[in-house]
């Protein structure tokens, strides 16, 4: 049975909207990764946005817990339920059916799709909901229905918001398989395995100045539900380990034929944690989400690092997570076809950061075993955070290695460590660092709807004013002259900024004023523009003419951002995907995926290619088609973007299709020119373009052209490169010609006798003091000689010693502090600096002194 196509027909069956999984990535700057299914439904439950045309919906959830506040990762593959990425199937009802449906829709399903044994199923409530109760009594015994408090069964979005009681329906997974003393229903034991949450939104509750909390009843109710898809997978089977199921155990026993290795009671872990990781890497890659120090990123190599340290613990010692791919894509690659389609890039990566890691784990390994033996009761923070620092040992990793030693870190010490180096990723997650825009939205969304953008075919429109916001989103009757606000149109010409492309500029003029559009974005679907009033107040309804200014360079860049992907696919390989993008009017920015820097030939070829496509006037062919007809067509979607069942797709000729909500020229001649000003890396395994097209191009040619005719007359010659040739060997026959000059002045030595060794201590103003030492190390058996020589402020040491009992290393680090300064070297030769001229001579005394008490 596959059961997550049962789940979603069923609801289908009784009116529910199918929605498709969101982006593990949510549009919510609280949250680090979608962790439940009702992530996408937020906005709704708390009223930021109107409820949509069909109060129900149904999905299945890919949710991530492994960071922040919602952190499974470590307590996988040591339990049988924790998971890093798991499927979460839901029902819901925005102020449509509540708990009579909710409960029997669950009901039906477990008991008649699934046939689950009604014998196996409890039930927990709240102890205040009666009618729960009532309600419950008419599917199972009231013996099987059991009451507990907040803790267990009420439900809340935090101090303000949604929030009601819950009903968990349980499985009996026996007495004779689990009977300790926590195998109760309510206990800690597995016996009672939870595979449903009803939540009942029946209130809204907000916190008092007083701290307490206010509860008052929702005019309408909601229903929330979850399900563990791994956990009923499991039921269904007769397993009780959800990694005993099919959905892991062909992953288990690819990694046993990998290893050569069977399973056993000691190393079960190791497969367990392996086959978890490998599907949570797998799809953040998918989406987009890399290996990287910080963020999402750096939670992706978290998992990805705890999941190579297990395959090293199974004897493997090169990357093998890769190599297990095709069989997840085999479980899952039919539902999340993504999977398939992105397979040799997300391979690619996989191979590449197990490769980093890999050089530096028996080093680290090696460093950990010598301090685990040496520690009794805490692990030491420095040496963690050394582990942490230098090879590349995420603190989380060395913290389940001494789990089998029942061993914790020394935490205060590592985290004073980490404060001290300000420049390193951190791992407390404090949101997405995006800000929260609370405004008068939802009122805006009932009022007028969503307003039409139709500056796909104009750049100037006659558009009416539906409404006028403040600078805090809060709706005004006018916008007085000096002021900045937001300003709703009828229907824009504005573009929104999204996919890469800066939202437009431009103003609104009728015979009365001018306002100035200085930007536009989209809030909750809503096209908004920033809008400055120059010269008389802007009214609501007022009818206006809206332009938009320097949309052709936008576009010009956009167009040409496709244009470069497809070069550097065809360049550098089919692997390479879009990390990000920014077009704006002066300039792109493309990152993408590519282990290592482009050469300067590969920078080139890339540049050329493009302007070849340029030259080749493709002409521009945008439609809406299907999405499954825009994948066949190989259009390119943009990692981690959740597309509707119809799509946009912008093409140029042969070379470019890509899925774009975005602006473009009609024709790639439009673009003109086309410059690669700079390649860098971004991140581990991420590269960016930054080039310039259009005017911008012509901008970027002409400063070329002034600083070469700059130079020209700098140099004196039209050849620029002559003439700097010919400068280059002027300064080296200068130098030759000064260094003689140095040399040839003779500057006495001062030279004594000690026994047999020649000592020589004296301040040389000019000459170079190396080729000194050298010289006189060459024409002496017996030599010390320790040479300074004033540079400004600053002063040079020099120290050499042949076949006598002083060390060189040792006489220069005794005598450079009087200088400022601090060396050393080897006990034939050394070298200092000091900063303090002024100590010249009492730094050459002690150096004498030194000779002499030394010989």
């Amino acid at each position: 049975m596959n059961i997550r196509q049962e789940y979603l027909e069923y609801f289908k069956s009784k009116g529910h909207d199918v929605i498709s999984s969101m982006p593990l990535v949510p549009d919510d700057p609280t949250l680090m990764f979608t962790n439940a299914g009702m992530v996408q439904f937020k906005d709704i439950f708390t009223g930021a946005v109107p409820k949509p045309s069909n109060p129900t919906a149904t999905s299945c959830q890919l949710c991530i817990r492994a960071g922040g506040k919602h952190n499974d990762l470590e307590n996988v593959g040591y339990t049988a339920r924790h998971h890093t990425l798991f499927e979460m199937l839901g029902n819901f009802s925005f102020g449509d059916y509540f708990k009579k449906d909710a409960i029997a829709y669950a009901w039906e399903f477990l008991t008649v799709n699934l046939e689950l044994p009604i014998d196996k199923l409890w039930v927990t409530i709240h102890n205040s909901d009666d009618e729960a109760y009532s309600l419950w009594k008419e599917h199972i015994s009231e013996d099987r229905i059991k009451r507990f408090g907040d803790k267990d069964n009420f439900w809340s979005m935090g101090d303000t918001g949604p929030c009601g009681p819950c009903s968990e329906i349980f499985y009996d997974q026996g007495s004779e398989h689990f009977n300790t003393e926590e195998d109760y229903l309510g206990g800690e034991g597995d016996r009672f395995l939870e595979i449903w949450n009803l939540v009942f939104m029946q209130y809204a509750q907000t916190k008092q100045e007083d701290g307490s909390i206010k509860r008052s009843n929702l005019p309408k109710p909601s229903i929330d539900t979850g399900m563990g898809l791994e956990r009923v997978i499991a039921i269904k089977e007769g397993v009780f380990n959800n990694f005993d199921s099919s959905n892991f155990q062909s992953i288990i026993k690819k990694i046993e034929e990998l290893s050569g290795k069977k399973a056993d009671k000691q190393t079960i872990g190791s497969y367990r944690v392996i086959a978890d990781h490998l599907r949570a890497n797998s799809f953040m890659l998918v989406q987009g989400i890399l290996f990287g120090n910080e963020g999402r990123p750096y939670v992706n190599r978290r998992i990805l690092r705890r999941a190579v340290r297990h395959g090293y613990l199974l004897g493997f010692r090169k990357p093998f997570m890769a190599e297990l791919y095709d069989t997840l894509c085999q479980i899952m690659g039919t539902h999340y076809t993504e999977l398939i389609e992105k397979k040799e890039y997300v391979k690619e990566q996989l191979v590449l950061e197990e490769q980093r890691f890999i050089k530096t784990i028996d080093s680290g390994m090696s460093i950990f075993n010598q301090e685990l033996e040496k520690t009794k009761n805490i692990f030491s923070g420095a040496v963690a955070f050394k582990l942490y620092d230098t090879y590349g040992f995420p603190l989380d990793l060395t913290e389940d290695m001494l789990r089998d030693n029942k061993l914790k870190v020394d935490i205060e010490k590592f985290n004073e460590l980490m404060s001290e180096q300000k420049a390193k990723a951190k791992a407390a997650w404090k949101g997405s660092g995006d800000s929260v825009t609370e405004g008068d939205f939802k009122t805006l969304l009932e009022k007028y709807g969503v307003n039409e953008f139709v500056g796909y075919k104009n750049t100037s429109y006659n558009s009416k004013i539906l409404t006028i916001l403040d600078e805090n989103f809060k709706e005004i009757s006018k916008l007085e002259k000096g002021n900045t606000g937001w300003v709703m149109l009828d229907k824009t010409p504005f573009y929104a900024t999204s996919g890469g492309q800066n939202g437009d500029i431009g103003a609104l003029k009728d015979n009365e004023h001018i306002a100035i559009i200085e930007e536009t974005s989209k809030f909750y679907g809503l096209n908004l523009s920033k809008v400055k009033v120059e010269n008389s107040d802007l009214l609501v309804k007022e009818e206006v003419e809206a332009v938009v200014i320097n949309r052709d360079e936008i576009e010009k860049h956009h167009s040409a951002t496709h244009l470069l992907q497809s070069a550097l696919k065809i360049v550098l390989g089919d692997t390479v995907s879009q990390a990000g993008s920014l077009n704006d009017a002066s300039r792109l920015r493309f990152d993408f995926t590519y282990p290592k820097a482009l050469s300067k030939e590969q920078i080139k070829e890339v540049e050329s290619l493009v302007n070849n496509m340029i030259a080749e006037g493709l002409q521009g062919d945008i439609k809406e088609l299907p999405i499954e007809e825009a994948k066949k067509e190989g259009a390119i979607a943009m990692f981690g973007e959740k597309y509707g069942d119809i799509v946009r797709v912008v093409k140029f000729g042969d070379v470019s299709v890509e899925f774009c909500g975005g602006t473009h020229v009609n024709n790639s001649l439009d673009i003109g020119s086309f410059y690669i000003t700079k390649e860098s890396g971004v991140s581990a395994g991420v590269r960016r373009i930054e080039a310039v097209c259009g005017l911008a191009a012509t901008k970027y040619t002409n400063e070329i052209i002034s600083k070469m005719n700059e130079a020209q007359l700098e140099v004196k010659n039209s050849d620029v490169l002559t003439g700097i040739k010919k400068l280059k060997d002027q300064i080296k026959s200068l130098k030759a010609e000064l260094l003689e000059a140095q040399n040839s002045i003779s500057t006495p030595i001062s030279e004594l006798t000690i026994d047999d060794t020649k000592v020589i201590v004296d301040i040389v103003k000019n000459g170079d003091i190396k080729k000194l030492v050298d010289d006189h190390k060459n024409s002496n058996e017996k030599l010390a000689i320790l040479l300074l020589q004033p540079k400004g402020e600053k002063v040079m040491l020099v120290a050499g010693s042949k076949n006598t009992n002083i060390k060189a290393g040792d006489w220069i680090k005794n005598v450079a502090p009087i200088v400022g300064g601090g060396g050393g070297g080897r006990p034939d030769f050394a070298q200092a600096g000091g900063k303090d001229v002024s100590k010249i001579e009492d730094a050459k005394n002690s150096a004498l002194d030194y000779a002499k008490n030394n010989l």
